[in-house]
């Protein structure tokens, strides 16, 4: 028998700093080219029938409203077509939705975006919940807790050149700051603002355990929920992407939360890795309950299937799985797996990037019709969190 082992050259760790600096580089040329400093994201346009549906308007509505003049009227193309953007669609949303937005004397929703395994869509259903609720008018903080910043890098920044940890949840962590305001920045997509996230914010791992051997009092699993207390009442909705597993950041972001959304493929590795999760999870919170008398009660725990293939045949055995092991948590919608979704990946974006897909139309309906699905199901859950805690009060 034949090997191969006489080829083989080793790796030192110097090797692996020149591939850090190879993959980085190759990195920031891709994101050059997709985000250049000249060429920054930037949301799509709508047209007056997009417009209607978010709205719940007919043509001859929007037509009516746009005569009246009291409402954004957009502008009117080259091509003759009425061009609305984000802020006037998002001013629309709030006028016709008055309804559905946060009531006086409530707080925003933290909703926190959690699993242990990576590429189970946890990032881009964060963004697409943050974005889709922007559009129906809510006032949206993102929150990225991942080191790696794979949400920050969708709102078109690269973590590590771009981000200061003065613009993280680091100085919190550290101590050198009890509030998140000063680490809060606009976004490309008005009506979202965000805390970025960047490598430096491992550190945290290291922070966060050593205050609470030094400090009195210190509660580690508390400094997020204790720095997003001052804006609070100046969001409607904050969105928290995590780390794929259970650190101490992970942690954090879970008991700053009312709302637990786990998004979860329908396959055998991703349950079983799911099922760890809450194993981890339920001894962490049963040793802080008996330790330290710590409460902690979530508004809504939900599974979202991600990245279902219909084609896969073990889809629906582990689709049953899931429906037993949530039984009354399973979303009644799934995330398809599409090239749609795949293409606005490849170009740091998610579904709602998209001003026209080049594509299958039908793929692309598929898609978009799955996320706003998401987002109405979301925005009824944080509705009815708002009406808990107003009738409570």
């Amino acid at each position: 028998m034949s090997t191969n082992t006489a080829t083989l050259a080793p790796q030192t760790l110097s090797d692996v700093m020149d591939q850090a600096d190879r993959s980085g580089l190759l990195m920031s040329r891709v994101r050059s080219a997709m985000l250049s400093p000249t060429s920054r994201k930037r949301p799509p346009v709508y047209s007056s029938g997009q417009l209607g549906a978010i709205c719940g308007l007919d043509r001859n509505q929007v037509a009516y409203r746009i005569q009246k003049g009291d409402l954004p009227t957009g502008r009117v193309s080259g091509n003759g077509r009425r061009e609305f953007s984000l802020a006037d669609v998002q001013a629309w949303s709030r006028a016709y939705r008055a309804g559905a937005m946060r009531p006086e004397g409530a707080e925003a929703v933290a909703v926190v975006l959690a699993n242990f395994k990576g590429g189970v869509g946890k990032t881009t259903t964060a963004m697409s919940v943050a974005q889709g609720l922007s559009l129906r008018g809510h006032r949206v903080l993102a929150v990225d807790c991942d080191p790696q910043g794979s949400l920050t890098t969708l709102f078109g920044i690269l973590p590590d050149t771009e981000v200061e940890d003065e613009q993280t949840i680091l100085p919190l962590c550290v101590g050198a700051e009890t509030s998140l305001r000063s680490a809060i920045r606009p976004s490309y997509w008005s009506g979202v603002d965000l805390v970025a996230a960047a490598p430096l914010l491992f550190g945290a791992e290291f922070s966060l355990p050593s205050r609470q051997q030094t400090e009195d009092d210190f509660e580690f699993w508390n400094v997020l929920n204790v720095g997003l207390d001052e804006v609070r009442d100046e969001y409607d909705v904050i969105v928290i992407d995590t780390p794929p597993s259970l650190s101490y950041v992970t942690i954090n972001a879970l008991m700053a939360a009312n709302g637990l959304l786990m998004p979860l493929p329908p396959n055998a590795l991703d349950f079983a890795s799911a099922s760890q999760f809450w194993r981890l999870f339920s001894d962490l919170a049963g040793q802080l309950v008996e330790q330290r008398g710590v409460g902690k009660e979530f508004d809504f725990i939900r599974v979202l299937l991600t990245r279902v293939d219909s084609s896969d045949s073990t889809t629906t055995v582990v689709r049953d799985w899931i429906g037993q092991a949530y039984e009354g948590k399973v979303m009644p919608v799934e995330i398809p797996k599409t090239a749609a979704a795949a293409s606005a990946a490849a170009e740091f974006g998610t579904i709602y990037d998209v001003g026209k897909y080049d594509g299958n139309a039908r793929t692309y309906k598929r898609a978009a019709e799955a996320y706003e699905k998401v987002t109405e199901l979301v925005e009824q859950l944080i509705q009815a969190t708002w009406l808990r805690k107003t009738t409570a009060a």
